[in-house]
């Protein structure tokens, strides 16, 4: 008896739509504000740091959907739509305008099944919980465990020297920094609940041990 394949409800063509309005919405966000937005001179609160944030969500999202059995087309299209509203909302609301906004385009772009418009949406919208995630559905605890991951590792002590720069801190307070996203992923891995989340919350806690390390060894100023 051969394995039955199930067709994707969205094909690549409509996923690198979807990409190119998410990337165009975030851009347009930034240029409708008069003041240039909140902190908009950190480069996380950019359209080009905002969309890459969500391919990298998007990757990690697939990746974990796929080890752990959830509908990854599901997590992949949430992961894409998850911090669309990021720039124009406030923090506590960009979870349900992002929502709102991904219904309004998947109800409008495309034949989606309401069934899958429905997961995508509940996903997004429930992407900012605090709570624990056993209790939420398969799909929506990929996509946090995604977004929680992506500053953890080397690319998160990446951002926290570019903020060193940004605050014209010295590179001797680059292990204190450096710390922060240590301590990052040590809260991620403590949050995650699938095995595929943990194991990368480890590898990434493993590379940014290193990297410290690697600063003490080189700089004597930053074990003072």
């Amino acid at each position: 008896m051969g394995v039955e394949i199930k067709e994707s409800p969205v094909s690549e063509p409509q996923f690198d739509e979807m990409a190119a309005f998410v990337r165009d919405y975030l851009e347009a966000s930034v240029e409708n504000e008069d003041d240039g937005g909140r902190m908009r001179w950190y480069p996380w609160h950019s359209a080009e740091y905002r969309f890459t944030h969500i391919r990298n969500v998007v990757e990690l999202g697939e990746r974990i959907a796929c080890e752990e059995g959830a509908d990854v087309d599901v997590v992949r299209v949430a992961a894409l739509f998850h911090d669309i509203a990021k720039l124009e909302a406030e923090q506590e609301e960009h979870a349900d305008e992002g929502a709102r906004i991904a219904r309004k385009y998947l109800e409008t772009h495309g034949d989606f099944a309401p069934s899958f418009v429905d997961q995508v949406c509940a996903a997004i919208a429930d992407h900012s919980h605090q709570g624990d995630l056993s209790e939420l559905p398969l799909e929506t605890r990929c996509l946090i465990e995604a977004d929680v991951l992506d500053k953890a590792g080397a690319n998160g002590a990446a951002l926290m020297l570019l903020r060193m720069g940004y605050e014209a801190r010295t590179h001797v307070d680059a292990a204190e920094m450096v710390d922060r996203v240590l301590e990052r992923g040590e809260n991620a891995a403590e949050r995650v609940e699938s095995d595929t989340a943990d194991s990368i919350a480890h590898q990434r806690i493993k590379r940014v041990r290193w990297f410290r390390e690697w600063l003490e060894a080189e700089v004597p100023g930053m074990r003072e």
